[in-house]
């Protein structure tokens, strides 16, 4: 099964975490900051280091299935 096959099956199973990343991240920064800018660039710059640490998760654990 080829990278595209499996992010094709899957692909409506992300849509539940966006909103998940969204919430978390605004939540985290506003227990860290006061002003809404502040805490909207902090959200930001939160939810697109998470999604990268699950893309590189996901990738780590892709690699390791098709390894056995």
């Amino acid at each position: 099964m080829n990278l595209v096959t499996l992010l094709g099956m899957h692909s409506g199973d992300v849509w539940y975490a966006l909103p998940l990343i969204v919430v978390i991240s605004l939540v985290y920064q506003a227990t860290r900051h006061e002003h809404m800018g502040a805490i909207l660039w902090g959200a930001a710059r939160f939810g697109l280091w998470l999604v990268g640490f699950m893309v590189v998760a996901s990738a780590i654990l892709y690699f390791i299935s098709i390894r056995l």
